[in-house]
């Protein structure tokens, strides 16, 4: 079992059990019998730092991620499948925020997370191609706030993570566009970042 920071255990308490009020548009599919998933990241979203580490949470908007902003993920692999949960408190209340699984850390810059990470790789990179860019070959965890800001999304695919591929959960501005020719799996400016270590 994964043993936790004390960072991550701070920023697991702070999350609590608020974040379980809302309900999540994560992508949909056979629930997986799971066992108790254990946290991969959780951390309070901070200013990326001039030089050197970055924060384990960045936020590069703090008008739609204010001060105080917390995330938390949670992943469990079990059979073929793979279930990931994220949760949030101290965001903007009853407001839409796309969310999806990218390949690298979190960094001062909002593309520094990298692309999606996918199951079977676009060939043409950035993905925008819907035989690609959908809920079956990436984690989208798309969710809504509630009145308290609080929010919580989950999503299950048949897959499990190639080794050291998926690196961050980011947050988006927009929820994920499904089907529209060239934006398919966009959504919008990249809001913060959550460095999550998928092993």
């Amino acid at each position: 079992m994964r043993r936790m920071t004390p960072a991550v255990l701070t920023a697991v308490a702070m999350i609590g059990l608020t974040a379980c009020s809302s309900g999540g548009t994560g992508s949909t599919g056979t629930q997986t019998p799971t066992s108790s998933a254990a946290p991969v990241a959780a951390a309070t979203f901070a200013p990326p730092a001039a030089a050197g580490a970055q924060p384990a949470g960045v936020v590069h908007n703090t008008e739609l991620v204010p001060a105080g902003a917390a995330a938390m993920v949670t992943a469990n692999a079990a059979g073929t499948g793979t279930t990931v949960s994220l949760d949030v408190r101290g965001l903007r209340p009853n407001r839409k925020y796309g969310s999806h699984v990218h390949t690298k850390v979190c960094g001062p810059k909002p593309l520094d997370s990298g692309p999606h990470y996918q199951d079977k790789l676009d060939p043409v990179q950035p993905s925008v191609d819907p035989a690609f860019a959908n809920p079956k070959n990436e984690v989208w965890l798309d969710l809504e706030t509630d009145a308290s800001g609080a929010g919580k999304a989950s999503a299950t695919v048949a897959w499990k993570w190639r080794p050291n591929e998926a690196n961050s959960v980011v947050l988006h501005i927009d929820h994920t566009n499904h089907h529209d020719p060239g934006k398919a799996g966009t959504a919008g400016e990249r809001l913060a970042c959550l460095t999550t270590p998928f092993r």
